[in-house]
């Protein structure tokens, strides 16, 4: 198994709408591009000296292509190079829509094969409904911030109702926010938790470890712990060396990992 080397790319949303962005190119490839442009709303650009900060280059002519390219980097413009991996500053993911929830998923400019079949099937997976469960999270945005005015505590209890079998699972397809909030009994917000592993392979992590690493604040652990399983923590989440005791009234979530 490869050790983690952490982010080759960090994967953003843009909104597009009014926004120029260049195409150059002709055919199938451009066409499908600018069918997506357009459906995020962006104005497309065919002359390549536009005013823009992004251009997809779907020229088929190698030299054609890569002159281009060129061209428009020097000019500072961030490229997305059709079928030219190497020469692209950002790639353009498969995609999942739920709005307002979108799901991207990408390989780097690996394989748009692996990503398409990929949310094939994710697609099978997720509720139709689940963008309604977004925008009634959206729109009770204030009543949670009241109920829980803490941003950790918030986060935490967002974490235990959005979980598998909790009262928001978002696979459930029945989620109703108003009867959560009503229903709600706040729990712990100082919690420490040690997790010993069995495996340097983070696939063998159990459920629960891999939730509590999902909702750590903080993460103490030994020096032989892969940075493969450190990454299944969230990304913001503090990662600190085991050299003392962590404190057991930190607020928040703590977890301890040990190799077996």
């Amino acid at each position: 198994m490869a050790e983690s080397l952490g982010l080759h790319s960090l994967p953003v949303f843009l909104r597009l709408a009014g926004r120029p962005m260049i195409l150059l190119g002709d055919g199938d490839a451009a066409e499908a591009k600018r069918r997506l442009l357009e459906r995020a709303g962006a104005v497309v650009m065919r002359d390549e000296m536009a005013a823009a900060t992004l251009a997809i280059v779907a020229i088929e002519d190698a030299a054609e292509a890569l002159a281009a390219i060129e061209r428009l980097k020097a000019r500072g413009v961030l490229v997305n190079a059709v079928d030219r991996p190497d020469q692209c500053d950002f790639t353009l993911p498969a995609i999942i829509d739920r709005s307002p929830v979108i799901i991207a998923i990408g390989t780097g400019g690996a394989s748009a094969g692996l990503a398409a079949a990929l949310r094939q099937r994710l697609e099978g997976l997720l509720p139709a409904g689940l963008g309604d469960l977004a925008a009634a999270l959206r729109l009770a945005r204030e009543e949670i911030k009241a109920i829980f005015p803490n941003a950790g505590d918030r986060r935490r209890a967002l974490a235990e109702a959005l979980s598998p079998g909790g009262q928001l699972d978002p696979l459930s397809g029945d989620a109703d926010v108003n009867f959560w909030l009503d229903d709600y009994i706040p729990g712990p917000t100082r919690e420490l938790h040690m997790i010993r592993l069995t495996s340097p392979d983070p696939d063998d992590l159990t459920l629960r470890q891999a939730r509590l690493l999902a909702m750590a604040d903080r993460v103490y652990h030994a020096a032989d712990v892969p940075t493969a399983i450190l990454d299944r923590a969230r990304a913001d989440a503090a990662r600190l060396p085991l050299t003392a005791t962590p404190e057991e009234n930190a607020p928040g979530v703590t977890c301890v990992i040990l190799m077996g």
